[in-house]
């Protein structure tokens, strides 16, 4: 339903823009003349993307068994299979752990969420920058309203500004965690499931966010390239600081992956259109990637979920 709602809302403002077939028709354009190379770029750094997941996911069962980084990466596709219909791709947990020994599946869903962990970290930090670029040059609220300019805005920004400060504060204090599952009386019993949480080094974690900030600007640079093999015109940095708030929004919005289409493409218009006005491209760049970096790896992931099963089989 969200996403038949958010489909229609895209629709109607394609639709009544007056250019709309001009627009259609450069971007046919650009992509014959420029953008099939831009195109296969974004497809190759799709493995780079969800690689660079694969060493994460790697580093992080390591404590419990060692696996090849072919054999993560099997299990990171199968992850997305799995997550393409559940809320916020929680389902991830459950396609991973199927490619490690039945005494460690439920001891690594506590290291997965480690590496989500990291993987938020990142997406904040560079959200809050891009938020910061986004209140100080942009102004949405009149001047003459009874609160000054972006007010609400700024708030939002102040709290997450605390959340993040919070949240890298846990992270390098992990064993909070574990302390909370030995007070709690109902929760003592899971306590050796997430145990593992402690064996990460300060070095471990730091690298992990390497490695999670490595893959934002991977991912960045998917939607960039292919915006610009669109035929978008825009500043890439000025587009990397507000493409950075609609990852941050897309974080803290709860949803599925089919209404994500929906939500993001929303999200896209209402931060690149400020950029441009061209909103035929950002909703086709928008698609583009979620076919690219989710459908076409959770095909894969479908593939290889066979081969564990016949494997299981035998």
């Amino acid at each position: 339903m969200l996403f038949g709602w958010l489909g229609y809302s895209i629709y109607h403002q394609l639709a009544h823009r007056e250019n709309l077939e001009q627009s259609l028709a450069h971007m046919s354009r650009t992509l014959q003349e420029k953008g099939w190379i831009g195109l296969l770029l974004v497809l190759v750094l799709m493995f780079f993307n969800w690689g660079l997941e694969a060493k994460k996911w790697q580093k992080l069962v390591r404590p419990l068994e060692p696996i090849s980084f072919m054999r993560a990466f099997s299990a990171i596709l199968s992850g997305v299979s799995f997550s393409i219909n559940t809320p916020n791709r929680i389902g991830e947990y459950g396609g991973r752990i199927l490619y490690l020994k039945n005494h460690n599946k439920l001891k690594a869903i506590a290291a997965t969420i480690v590496g989500s962990f990291s993987q938020l970290i990142v997406t904040v930090i560079f959200g809050l920058i891009g938020m910061l670029y986004y209140l100080n040059n942009f102004t949405l609220v009149k001047e003459n309203s009874y609160f000054p300019p972006n007010f609400w805005e700024k708030i939002v920004f102040g709290i997450l500004v605390v959340i993040c400060v919070l949240t890298i504060l846990l992270y390098f204090r992990l064993q909070i965690i574990l302390a909370v599952f030995e007070k709690v009386r109902f929760l003592r019993k899971a306590k050796v499931f997430v145990q593992i949480i402690v064996r990460y080094s300060a070095g471990d974690l730091r690298y992990l966010l390497l490695l999670s900030a490595v893959r934002y600007v991977v991912f960045s640079a998917q939607y960039l390239i292919l915006l610009d093999a669109l035929g978008l015109e825009f500043l890439w940095w000025q587009a990397f600081l507000l493409n950075s708030v609609i990852y941050l929004v897309m974080a803290m919005v709860p949803t599925i992956a089919i209404a994500e289409l929906g939500i993001r493409g929303k999200v896209s218009i209402y931060f690149l259109g400020l950029l441009s006005t061209n909103t035929a491209v950002i909703i086709a760049a928008t698609g583009g990637i979620w076919l690219i970096n989710l459908c076409l790896p959770a095909v894969i992931g479908s593939v290889l979920l066979l081969g564990v099963k016949i494997f299981k089989d035998k």
